[in-house]
């Protein structure tokens, strides 16, 4: 039987002057978990293909999309967590979207602070264990434009770019930083 996920979350990064850099925001006051800082995080409403829930609460939650966005990932990741008020164990889909280094961010009311910050310090900020892994693989994976183009996502459709191969499948070539070594988070 397929496993639905309950939530998505999408690392928001971007690469400037050769360094990448993750944008973290930080939830207001009155909400669940506020003065957490964390990835963009959100619901999939009903009939909505999970990838695009993804490119949705980006939009929503930070203002990132159309030409803003450089390139769509699924990072083949699953955080399975305890939900007090379900009692539950919940399941996220976790992405990555790579925007252009000048876009603007345009934070909702879901958050009151938004920060772009090295993968050092987003590790010392966040503090779900799941968060490192993300992290690496957006450091490890993301930023090689050969290994970047197994995790591509169609923004339209959801679908993975390089399911059935080819050089069309990759995306769009853009400048990459340096890589960094597997021991780094």
């Amino acid at each position: 039987m397929p496993l639905h996920p309950d939530l998505v979350e999408c690392w928001v990064f971007r690469v400037r002057a050769a360094s990448l850099e993750l944008l973290l925001v930080h939830r207001a006051p009155g909400r669940i978990f506020a003065g957490l800082w964390q990835p963009v995080t959100g619901g999939i409403e009903d009939g909505e293909r999970v990838p695009l829930a993804a490119l949705r609460e980006v939009a929503e939650e930070t203002g990132f999309e159309g030409d803003d966005i450089e390139a769509f990932y699924d990072l083949d990741q699953i955080a399975a967590f305890y939900d007090e008020d379900a009692n539950a164990l919940l399941e996220s889909a976790i992405f990555a979207v790579r925007v252009r280094p000048e876009a603007e961010l345009r934070l909702s009311h879901e958050h009151d602070d938004g920060r772009w910050v090295d993968a050092t310090t987003a590790l010392g900020l966040v503090v779900w264990p799941a968060y490192a892994e993300s992290v690496a693989r957006i450091r490890n994976r993301l930023l090689d434009p050969e290994t970047a183009r197994w995790f591509a996502v169609d923004r339209t459709s959801g679908r993975r770019l390089a399911r059935w191969g080819g050089p069309e499948a990759a995306p769009p070539r853009v400048e990459s930083a340096p890589r960094m070594s597997e021991e780094e988070p």
